[in-house]
């Protein structure tokens, strides 16, 4: 009886240790802001700081305060860069093609909670043992779909060698490594959140079928053109005309940029200095000239969680409540061999950050995230899920010492009832 309530007493303290350390993990604990809340000056000079300690390549930083840019930095180990040079910001562009979806939405000319498969001509998912007619733009949107294909894509070496739409949604040939490229229902549509870059490239097919115009001349014609974002587009052979940023490797020599079919989910070409304006347009008073309040609002609605947490509304990522009931929003990406970018929006105040970088994959969200903690004092998701496998350690010692202790116990219980 004894070591039945030690054993259970065991169990009780392991889960409680282990409610500990996921609770410190979520609410921050042992970490501190790099400034002090509201000292402006003082967060652009400690993000500056851990950039010049990080950087492998080249960075762009700008914040934004009350909708309108107010402090930004420039680092690179090549050529010059500024808020005006041109990076590739791969998955970051799932955000603005949401927008570009939402248009259609307030137009009239698509349903969110429609089937894709009504619009689309030239290419349908294929058949599966789940309805295709739950996969609705809403579930695109917010990757609740039950697509499986987890990409991902690592792109082509020529601008010749790509795939066509169509046949990457069947197989990407650039399917990311351990993915066999193929966009397929695997799991009940609705049932749970599964990120899926083939999700976004059925959306870019939707709006070339919906609006009858190639998808990067729609994105600029409805979304960019409108907002002011005159070095912004999908479209590489453009973007190359421009002032394109060096790609780095994290080994510090620089790289061809790929060349991709899935457009909408990973090849977005823009300037620090553009994004921030996409940012600023969000601002609770600024005039929008895309998308309106209510879609705004629509857009950064929870419509899919993990572990508890909203994590994704229609387009945006939902990083972490912004303590004025809404949340801090936004996306981030990240290509091979070291593309990372980030832009997160407090959409109570107007306040943001747009970091571009390549040569360092993580840098980019690890100042994203510091932002989120010294503007709110919450863990952003990605912060949260990069201190997991420390967590994970910090849970494992814990739980060994506990048990080392437990059979202690029993040691000395079991020796004191051999002198009886």
């Amino acid at each position: 009886m004894r070591y039945a309530a030690l054993s259970v007493s065991t169990i009780l303290a392991i889960l409680v240790w282990g409610s500990l350390v996921f609770v410190a993990l979520d609410q921050g604990w042992g970490k501190s802001a790099i400034a002090k809340k509201g000292e402006l000056s003082g967060f652009e000079l400690a993000a500056k700081e851990i950039a010049e300690q990080n950087n492998q390549g080249n960075i762009s930083f700008i914040l934004v305060e009350g909708g309108a840019p107010v402090a930004d930095f420039h680092l690179s180990k090549g050529e010059e860069v500024n808020a005006q040079s041109v990076f590739q910001v791969a998955s970051l562009g799932k955000w603005v093609t949401a927008w570009g979806v939402m248009a259609l939405v307030e137009e009239g000319q698509v349903d969110l909670d429609a089937p894709v498969s009504d619009y689309l001509t030239r290419w349908q998912l294929p058949t599966s043992e789940f309805d295709a007619s739950g996969v609705t733009v809403r579930r695109l949107l917010s990757h609740t779909a039950g697509l499986t294909d987890g990409l991902g894509y690592d792109g082509f070496a020529t601008a010749q060698t790509r795939q066509t739409l169509e046949a990457s949604l069947t197989q990407a040939a650039d399917a990311s490594p351990g993915k066999d490229g193929r966009t397929v229902l695997g799991n009940e549509p609705g049932s749970a959140f599964a990120y899926s870059g083939g999700g976004y490239t059925i959306l870019q097919l939707l709006i070339e079928e919906v609006s009858g115009t190639p998808f990067p001349t729609y994105m600029r014609e409805r979304v960019f053109d409108p907002l002011g974002m005159e070095r912004t587009s999908f479209d590489q052979d453009a973007a190359i005309e421009l002032e394109l940023a060096e790609n780095f490797g994290p080994e510090g020599t620089t790289k061809p940029f790929g060349w991709y079919t899935a457009l909408a989910a990973t090849s977005l070409f823009t300037t620090s200095e553009d994004l921030a304006t996409f940012v600023a347009s969000q601002a609770p008073d600024a005039a929008n000239p895309v998308l309106s309040q209510e879609t705004l609002a629509l857009i950064r609605t929870p419509h899919a969680s993990e572990m508890g947490a909203d994590i994704w509304g229609l387009g945006t990522m939902l990083y972490a409540p912004n303590d004025s009931g809404d949340f801090i929003i936004g996306h981030d990406g990240s290509n091979e061999p070291a593309i990372n970018t980030a832009a997160r929006l407090d959409p109570a105040t107007g306040d943001g950050i747009v970091v571009l970088a390549t040569g360092n994959p993580m840098l980019a969200t690890q100042l994203a995230g510091e932002w989120v903690f010294w503007k709110t004092g919450n863990v952003d998701t990605l912060t949260f899920a990069s201190r997991l496998p420390t967590a994970f350690l910090v849970f494992a010692g814990g739980t060994l010492l506990i048990l080392i202790i437990a059979g202690f116990a029993i040691w000395r219980r079991a020796r004191a009832a051999s002198r009886q």
